[in-house]
This record gives C-alpha cells, sequence and structure tokens, in this order.
C-alpha cells in the first residue's frame, strides 16, 4: 500500500478561494482545533492574564468524574501555556497544591521538554511535578496519563511502564488518553511491530463500552501503520475493520460539534487512504465547520489547508459504490 496517495504531500497547501460545497460549511467558515463553549471562554480569560475560568473549568472536571474532558482540557490549555504562561504562574503562585494546577503544569513541562534534542534529562527534571499531579487527586487518571507519555519520551523500561498503566487503568479502565499513550510506547518501543499495537487496539475496544472513545483505538492503530511504511504488511481487512468501528463510535456523537472532531477526522483520513471516500464523505459531513490539526498536520504543515483540499476532493470524485476491497 502506497504511503501517501498523490494527492497527500507533506508541504503548505496553497489556499482555495471559499467555496460551498453541497451540504457543507464554506470554506470560510471552517475552523481549525476550535474550542468548545466551556473551554472557550478559559482561554479568553488565560489571554487576559485571569486563570479563574480555567480553575473553575477543571475542577468541574474533576468533580464530575469527566475524565475525557479534564484531558481534553489540559492538553489544550498546556498548548497555550506554552507561549504565555502569565496566567498560569498566577494560579500555582496563588494555590500552589491545587490539583488542576498541578496536573496542567506537568502537561506544560513535559510539552516544553519534548522538542528538545536533550529530552531525556529534562523530563526526568518533570518527574516531581508529574507525582505531585498525581498525589493531588488519587481518583484522576489523567495525571498517569501524562506520566504514561512522560516514560516513553524518557524511554522507561517496560516494567516501569506497565507499573504506570496499571495504576492508570485503576482509576479509569476505558480512558481513552491512556489507552493512546500505551498505544504510542508499544508503536515506539517495538518499531514495526504494528500487529502487536493492533491486538492491543482491538483487545482494548472490545473490553469497552459502545460509546467509549476506546472503540476509536484501533483506527488510531491504523493510522500508524498507514504513516508509517515499515513493517509487516497488516491485512485490509484488518484495516477495514478499525474503520468500521471508528464509524459505529461516530454516529454516537452530536453532528457538527468540536469534542468528537478530533476522531472524526483521525477516520476521514484513514478512510481517504482506504479509498472509501463514501464513508469519508459521511464522516466530512459529521464534521460540519471543526477541522482539527491532528491527523493532517502529520503529513503537512498546513493542516487547515490540506483538511479543505481533501474535502473538496473526496466530494468532486463521482458517487460510486464503496471500492472493492484487495485481497492480502
Amino acid at each position: 500500500m502506497a504511503l501517501l496517495p498523490p494527492f497527500i504531500r507533506p508541504t503548505r497547501m496553497a489556499r482555495t478561494a471559499p467555496h460551498t460545497l453541497a451540504g457543507l460549511p464554506a470554506d470560510d467558515e471552517v475552523l481549525l482545533d476550535a474550542p468548545d463553549e466551556r473551554l472557550g471562554p478559559a482561554l479568553v480569560a488565560a489571554a487576559q492574564g485571569t486563570y479563574g475560568p480555567a480553575a473553575e473549568l477543571l475542577a468541574a472536571t474533576r468533580q464530575g468524574a469527566r475524565w475525557e474532558d479534564r484531558d481534553r482540557y489540559a492538553l489544550r490549555l498546556a498548548a497555550f501555556a506554552r507561549s504565555r504562561a502569565q496566567w498560569l504562574d498566577a494560579w500555582r503562585a496563588a494555590a500552589p497544591h491545587d490539583p488542576d494546577a498541578l496536573l496542567v503544569a506537568a502537561q506544560l513541562a513535559v510539552d516544553r521538554a519534548w522538542p528538545s534534542p536533550g529530552r531525556t534529562e529534562l523530563l526526568r527534571e518533570v518527574s516531581p511535578l508529574i507525582t505531585a499531579a498525581a498525589r493531588a487527586d488519587d481518583r484522576d487518571p489523567v495525571p498517569w496519563r501524562v506520566a504514561l507519555d512522560h516514560a516513553r519520551g524518557s524511554r522507561a523500561g517496560h516494567t516501569y511502564f506497565e507499573e504506570l498503566w496499571e495504576a492508570a487503568v485503576r482509576r479509569a479502565p476505558h480512558h481513552y488518553g491512556c489507552h493512546v499513550a500505551a498505544l504510542r510506547y508499544l508503536a515506539a518501543s517495538w518499531h514495526g511491530s504494528h500487529h502487536e499495537c493492533f491486538d492491543f487496539a482491538d483487545r482494548a475496544a472490545q473490553d469497552a463500552p459502545a460509546d467509549s472513545l476506546v472503540q476509536a483505538l484501533p483506527v488510531r492503530a491504523a493510522f500508524s501503520y498507514l504513516t508509517d511504511g515499515c513493517g509487516p504488511e497488516v491485512p485490509r481487512e484488518r484495516l477495514d475493520a478499525a474503520a468500521d468501528r471508528a464509524i459505529a463510535l461516530s454516529v454516537r456523537f452530536p453532528t457538527a460539534t468540536p469534542w468528537p472532531a478530533e476522531i472524526r477526522n483521525l477516520l476521514t483520513y484513514v478512510l481517504i487512504r482506504l479509498d472509501r471516500r463514501e464513508d469519508a464523505r459521511v464522516q466530512l459531513r459529521l464534521i460540519g465547520p471543526f477541522a482539527t490539526s491532528f491527523p493532517w498536520d502529520r503529513v503537512s504543515d498546513d493542516p487547515l489547508g490540506l483538511f479543505l483540499k481533501l474535502r473538496a476532493d473526496v466530494h468532486a470524485a463521482p458517487l460510486a459504490q464503496r471500492s472493492p476491497r484487495p485481497r492480502k
């Protein structure tokens, strides 16, 4: 299977003039990584140097055990703090033991260390902050997801990683973020062993409720395989099964809303790579105006431009039955 179809190139895409595709928002209405109605006000306040709305938002997710929301919001707040951290510094100064401030600070510290050539050493220095975040609220699995990412970046051994994994799933057996962290660790540690990644993803999805985000884990494994280009070939039937499972999950989410957008963007990429354009059309309608950087930034330095181009290409293709699936 080709690494990239002809219309995907890892380069900056020329923006097309705004136009309308049947049943879809116009190009100039499509947003990249748009926050939902709860995160948006917290980001606006943070831009003004105020941490109160972010603190209230994360406290609500912790008190309500909304771990998927908590993980997503912590990642976005930490990403914002990479360039504008005054609000987080003020929050930590005012409440140094706050579990929510500690979580964002731990995520930010990992994010800052990750691109450095000295990543392994820098991540070792971050360990006490992650430990503090985990101890601040023993129920919370999200610091353990940060710890799993930290272990991958610091090249921790399997025994230590498995201890972290067991602690994470003990708190939330079907937490998507922790499962993604484990899948990434498997891929990094056993480069080319995509079958092992698929086995892990399939077992997790089979054990998870039908509405759990973990149902999208196999399509994440498919994405890793399709963008890797190495290792033993994965049968086409297994890639299609992963996509089918994610399609069944996608229809459970509300249409054209920000929070399931990343799953749908990921699924759309995989469907396009599998030449399942009718299914991709459906997902593009469900995505509406909500493009996400991932997965498009893995193959282009202009993720929004690529999303818009592929959206137009998919809808320009003649209507047809699903493409025949090649035998493997």
